[in-house]
């Protein structure tokens, strides 16, 4: 009998996949089976990092560059991957840190464009194809802030609640036709977003303090709970924004 996890013949779509979270979610569906299209700003068609890992683990990689602040960009890659596309991790994001009082307007713009915009459109595109086909699994990137509001992120705070939104409005479509819309929400993670707030050594502090696993979490953390949600371990799970935080949400 085959594991319930096992992604072996299968495709996933991970965008945001150059480095951090995306990386560890690309390798660990990689490791689960499945073969790998990634897509960032600046990702190299051979993959550069990310896609020597897929390779090591024995897939196939694909890369693309994609401005996910440019509608026509976004469109013109859902159309390219979305009849290969078994499984979409919508991980691809930007953050802004700035008083909101203060805010640079074109800074919301930008953050609500690569956050929540493009990853609808990227999930509708693709959602179709998997919805004519009967099956699929979506799954996004949210944050702890999908539940709190933050400080000095206005425009992340509203994109990520937006997400939690998106994922049930989806879910509740698509899951009779077989397709699943979920999301992760990672907590405090060290990677290239948080390097303001673990540089700070009051707000490092601080946050550590509430975490009671007493570290901050590593991009791998969230690889098990992304094969969980595209496996068929998770097909009666619709519609979920799935914390990984470390007990945060807890505390």
């Amino acid at each position: 009998m085959s594991s319930p996890f096992d992604l072996t013949g299968t495709t996933a779509v991970v965008t945001g996949a150059r480095r951090g979270i995306g990386f560890a979610i690309a390798e660990a569906l990689a490791a689960a089976g499945s073969d790998i299209i990634a897509a960032s700003a600046h990702q190299a068609a051979d993959g550069g990092a990310v896609g020597r890992r897929v390779h090591e683990l024995g897939r196939r990689f694909e890369g693309h560059a994609v401005d996910f602040a440019d509608r026509d960009a976004v469109v013109a890659f859902a159309d390219a991957v979305k009849d290969r596309a078994d499984i979409l991790v919508n991980n691809a994001g930007t953050i802004r840190r700035a008083p909101a009082a203060a805010h640079p307007l074109e800074w919301w713009d930008e953050v609500i464009a690569v956050n929540l915009s493009s990853q609808f459109v990227l999930a509708q595109r693709v959602g179709a194809a998997m919805v004519e086909r009967g099956a699929g699994r979506i799954v996004f990137t949210a944050s702890l802030l999908t539940f709190q509001g933050g400080i000095n992120v206005p425009g992340y705070a509203a994109a990520k609640s937006g997400i939690s939104g998106v994922v049930k409005a989806l879910a509740n479509e698509w899951a009779v036709n077989g397709v699943t819309v979920n999301a992760i929400a990672p907590g405090y993670i060290a990677t290239d977003n948080t390097e303001a707030l673990r540089n700070d050594p009051e707000r490092s502090a601080s946050i550590l303090a509430r975490i009671p696993a007493g570290r901050w979490g590593r991009p791998e953390d969230l690889g098990g709970a992304a094969v969980f949600l595209a496996s068929t371990a998770g097909a009666y799970v619709n519609g979920i924004v799935l914390p990984v935080d470390g007990g945060w949400l807890a505390r």
